[in-house]
């Protein structure tokens, strides 16, 4: 029996993205009272392009609750190197989640964790009964692609996505999807901010992981490495752990959500009404 399929949408990714691909054109738009509405407009987009092209059956929508989370308290750097959000863009937070609730689809969010976090939590939690989707722009996710797992990383253009599953991981990648939080432990991420081992670059993580797996085992066989790999990894060491522990996606928050509110139906009258308020009128054909 086939199963269905729940598609876990990285909320914040996909406006953030939105907010920029309209921004830098100055194309701000506005609701009537002068609310700027660019952000949750091309979220649309793209979030009914992604329903329109997977069809999924029931549909969640997780969310970050605030710039700080348990990372920082363990690495006060963590993401420190991000701009505070712009100032078009903060009333648009509140907004988007609106405009999901029309579709009554959920958002999900708990305070001091990510997005991702929820995302891992949820996925793993339905893995058994549903093909899960995790439709999103960020490339730490993929550390989750499982049996019944899959990583949609949206790419330029609308409705161009990279898919990654158990069966071309390891072809796309080069490392099997338990690997990756090893390979940002050893090569740090500086997207969110921390090092990893000073010296050992994406080429040289994945090299390392290919002859010893794990960072556990490589450690065990310390001795084999050469006199400037010891060296580096042992002035680091520390970072060394501390950037795997920041890279690892938390999939036991105490979180649910009651699936049968994720099915994929909504009144289109009543979303319809809404866009016609946020003058949406060209996202109307697409619901």
């Amino acid at each position: 029996m086939t199963k269905q399929q729940l598609m876990l949408v990285d909320g914040m990714a996909l406006l953030f993205r939105g907010y920029y691909a309209t921004s830098y054109r100055g194309n701000f738009m506005k609701t009537a009272e002068g609310m700027p509405t660019n952000g949750v407009y091309q979220f649309l987009r793209y979030f009914l392009n992604a329903i329109e092209t997977f069809q999924p059956s029931h549909v969640i929508c997780c969310w970050d609750m605030g710039a700080k989370t348990f990372r920082n308290d363990i690495y006060k750097d963590y993401k420190a190197n991000r701009s505070a959000p712009p100032e078009e863009l903060v009333p648009q937070f509140d907004l988007v989640k609106e405009v999901v609730s029309l579709f009554d689809v959920p958002n999900i969010g708990l305070k001091n964790y990510e997005a991702d976090d929820c995302i891992g939590t949820l996925a793993k939690q339905y893995r058994t009964e549903y093909d899960v989707l995790i439709l999103t722009g960020d490339r730490d996710i993929l550390q989750l692609v499982h049996d019944s797992v899959q990583v949609a990383i949206m790419k330029k253009g609308q409705g161009n996505y990279d898919i990654y599953h158990k069966d071309n991981f390891y072809d796309k990648v080069g490392l099997y999807p338990h690997q990756i939080i090893d390979a940002k432990g050893l090569m740090g991420d500086s997207a969110d901010n921390y090092p990893g081992v000073k010296g050992i670059g994406e080429k040289t993580a994945i090299k390392l992981l290919n002859e010893y797996k794990t960072i556990d085992n490589l450690l065990n066989h310390f001795a084999d490495l050469s006199t400037s790999m010891q060296k580096r990894i042992k002035t680091d060491i520390d970072m060394l752990h501390l950037s795997r522990q920041l890279a690892e996606i938390q999939c036991d928050l105490p979180l649910t959500c009651d699936i049968s509110h994720a099915e994929w139906t909504y009144d289109r009258t009543k979303v319809a009404s809404a866009f016609e308020k946020l003058n949406f009128h060209r996202l109307i054909d697409m619901i």
